[in-house]
C-alpha cells in the first residue's frame, strides 16, 4: 500500500504530459519528476543517456561524438538524454543526428542557462519545449491536502518523501545553495544565501530590485543576476502587467513568485513580529499561481498569465488570457469576505466585460456575487478547467 501511495501522483502526472510525436525538450526544476517520466518510455528501441551518472558525464564531456557512435551501433528509434544542460556541447551532435538520420530525441533539463550558452537555440523549430511543474491538486486526487500543500509544497521529490519537512530543507540546502555554487553560477555563496531569504519577502509582490539589493547590501547588478539565476533554474518567475486595451493607467513592474509554495514557506523566515496572515496570503496566492502555470503548459498552450494593477490601487492577482480563455482571478486567504474584497475584480470587469471574474477564498460555500463567481480555493484547484472557460 505504501508503494502505491508513493507513486500514485507520479502516475497521474504522466497522464498530464502529452508526449509530442517529434523531438522535444522537457524542462522543469529539479525534483519535479522529469527522470521518472522519461524512464517510463524506455524500451528495447530506446537509448537512454543519464548525465547525472559520473562516468557517462565524464565520457560525453570529453567526447560528445560518443552519442553518434552509440546511435550507429544501436540504431534506436528514440534517444533520451537526461539533464542535457550538464553537457551542452552534445547538442551539436543532437542537431546533426536529427538532420541526417531523423533520430527522435527527448532532452530533459533543469537549467536553461547552460543550454542557451551551449547552443540550444540552434534546435529552434526542430524540438518543441515542454514544461514539467510540481504536482497539482487534480493530479494528486484524494492525496491532495490544501494545508499540506501550503506548508511543504507540491515538489514531487518532497511530497512523496517520508519526511517532507526534512526533504524540503535538504532541497534548499543542497540544491539551491551547494549546486548553485558547484555550477559556478555565483562567486559569493553567503550573499546568495542571504538573497534567497530576503527575496522570499517579495513572493507575490510587485518586484523592486533596488529594495532587494539594499536589503542584501550588494549592488543592483549582482541582484539582477541572482534573479536571472533563479529564473534560468526555473525556480522563480515574474508576472507582467496585463495592459491590453487598457482604459486606465496600470502599474509597470512585474510581480515575483517562487515556483512552489513550500519553497516560499521554507525560505520565508518567521519571527516574533511576523503574523501568520502575512505569510499565509502570499503562500495561497503562489499555490494558485503555480496551478495556473501548470494548466497553461499542460492544456492551454497559447494562453499567458498576467496580473493587473491600476495606478489607483485596484488589483487582480491573476489574469489568464488566450484564444479560449479570459479569466481574472483574485485570491483571498480569508474564510469570510468583505465588500472591499470584490473591488479589484469589479474594476477589472468594468474595463473588460468580456472576462470571467473569479474570487477564490478559504471559505466552504460556492456562490455568485453579481457577476463574480466565488469559490472555495480547494474546489477550484481540484478542477480549474471547469471554472476558467466562459
Amino acid at each position: 500500500m505504501q508503494n502505491r501511495s508513493k507513486f500514485a501522483g507520479m502516475t497521474n502526472k504522466i497522464r498530464h504530459i502529452k508526449v509530442p510525436e517529434g523531438s522535444f525538450f522537457l524542462f522543469g526544476p529539479r525534483g519535479t519528476g522529469k527522470s521518472t517520466f522519461v524512464k517510463t518510455l524506455i524500451s528495447d528501441d530506446v537509448l537512454y543517456i543519464d548525465f547525472l551518472d559520473p562516468e557517462t558525464f565524464r565520457t560525453y564531456s570529453a567526447f560528445p561524438e560518443t552519442l553518434e557512435k552509440s546511435v550507429a551501433a544501436l540504431n534506436p528509434g528514440l534517444v533520451i538524454v537526461d539533464e542535457v544542460q550538464k553537457v551542452p556541447s552534445v547538442l551539436d551532435v543532437v542537431h546533426k543526428l536529427m538532420e541526417e538520420r531523423k533520430i527522435r530525441f527527448i532532452l530533459t533539463g533543469s537549467s536553461a542557462r547552460k543550454l542557451k550558452m551551449g547552443g540550444a537555440d540552434m534546435l529552434g523549430g526542430r524540438a518543441l519545449r515542454c514544461i514539467m511543474h510540481p504536482f497539482t491538486a487534480e493530479e494528486l486526487g484524494d492525496d491532495f491536502s490544501l494545508e499540506k500543500s501550503l506548508g511543504t509544497g507540491l515538489i514531487p521529490v518532497v511530497d512523496r518523501s517520508m519526511d517532507p519537512v526534512q526533504s524540503l530543507s535538504a532541497y534548499v540546502d543542497i540544491y539551491l545553495r551547494e549546486e548553485v555554487q558547484a555550477e559556478g553560477l555565483v562567486r559569493n555563496l553567503g550573499a546568495f544565501s542571504r538573497f534567497l531569504e530576503i527575496v522570499s519577502y517579495s513572493h507575490g509582490s510587485v518586484l523592486n530590485i533596488s529594495n532587494v539589493a539594499r536589503e542584501c547590501q550588494v549592488s543592483r547588478n549582482i541582484i539582477t543576476g541572482y534573479f536571472d539565476i533563479l529564473e534560468d533554474l526555473l525556480l522563480a518567475y515574474r508576472l507582467p502587467v496585463f495592459a491590453r486595451r487598457a482604459k486606465r493607467k496600470t502599474a509597470s513592474h512585474p510581480k515575483f513568485f517562487l515556483f512552489d509554495s513550500g519553497l516560499y514557506r521554507r525560505l520565508r523566515q518567521r519571527g516574533p513580529l511576523d503574523t501568520e496572515s502575512e505569510i499565509a496570503g502570499p503562500a495561497l496566492e503562489g499555490l494558485v499561481g503555480q496551478h495556473l502555470r501548470a494548466i497553461i503548459d499542460y492544456s492551454l498552450n497559447d494562453a499567458q498569465l498576467y496580473y493587473w494593477r491600476s495606478l489607483a490601487g485596484n488589483e487582480v492577482d491573476f489574469v489568464l488570457y488566450g484564444s479560449n480563455v479570459f479569466s481574472a482571478i483574485e485570491v483571498k486567504s480569508a474564510s469570510i469576505l468583505n465588500p472591499v474584497d470584490y473591488n479589484g475584480l469589479r474594476a477589472f470587469g468594468d474595463d473588460y466585460p468580456e472576462s470571467k471574474l473569479i474570487l477564490l477564498y478559504r471559505g466552504s460555500i460556492p456562490m455568485k456575487h453579481n457577476n463574480i463567481l466565488v469559490l472555495p480555493v480547494e474546489i477550484f484547484l481540484r478542477n480549474p478547467a471547469k471554472y476558467l472557460h466562459n
